[in-house]
């Protein structure tokens, strides 16, 4: 799906999110299309704070537009693990992923960015670039690094946030989720293997939005 159709799905569901008070940050392909490279992308990943009490009104405020399967719900908050809804006029698919479960899920959750959709003038809360990149390498490491989307999509931010990144918490993260290697090859890659760490906005251009 183009990534303009993608955005106007995600920003549904996270409206319903935002209306039911569930905290909520988006991440995977459409955060790296926004931190980085757009590209189309077949479904959209969201990570909220959901607990038991918020069931019955997220799946009563989803049904009618989305297939949602309640008992999935309940299962994944159970499990910490995630559910999808999926829009019926299209068939795209949200992955809801239920935050607890990963050692930087709080730490991504407070670092999310509110950031204003170019053509709309829209907000969504998204992953920052540093979370988006971690991401990345986690799931490449757990898709046995056969997945050259994730690579790309990855890349894509590091070479168009450069400077801008804080340095020093992707080192952190990396070591949390053991992808440290694959972190120094695609610094490599992406032309800032090396280069001392720095926080956005010093003396690189204008600050992530």
């Amino acid at each position: 799906m183009p990534a303009n159709e993608a955005l106007r799905v995600c920003l549904e569901v996270a409206r319903l999110f935002e209306r039911l008070e569930i905290p909520y940050v988006v991440g995977g392909s459409l955060a790296s299309s926004l931190h980085g490279i757009p590209r189309s992308t077949n479904d959209a990943d969201l990570a909220a704070e959901l607990r038991e009490k918020d069931v019955r009104l997220l799946v009563q405020a989803l049904e009618g537009r989305y297939y949602v399967d309640e008992d999935r719900v309940r299962d994944a908050i159970t499990r910490k693990a995630s559910f999808n809804v999926i829009e019926l006029a299209t068939m795209f698919k949200v992955d809801i992923f239920v935050l607890g479960s990963g050692p930087l899920d709080q730490e991504e959750l407070a670092r999310r960015k509110r950031f204003t959709l170019p053509e709309s003038g829209d907000e969504i809360d998204i992953a920052s670039a540093e979370d988006t990149i971690l991401q990345k390498l986690h799931w490449y490491r757990l898709g046995r690094g056969v997945s050259d989307r994730q690579w790309q999509d990855l890349l894509g931010v590091l070479q168009v946030q450069g400077h801008r990144l804080d340095r020093n918490y992707l080192k952190h993260g990396a070591e949390l989720l053991g992808v440290q290697d694959l972190l120094e090859r695609a610094l490599r890659e992406g032309g800032l293997e090396g280069e001392s760490g720095r926080r956005a906005g010093n003396d690189a251009g204008p600050p992530e939005p």
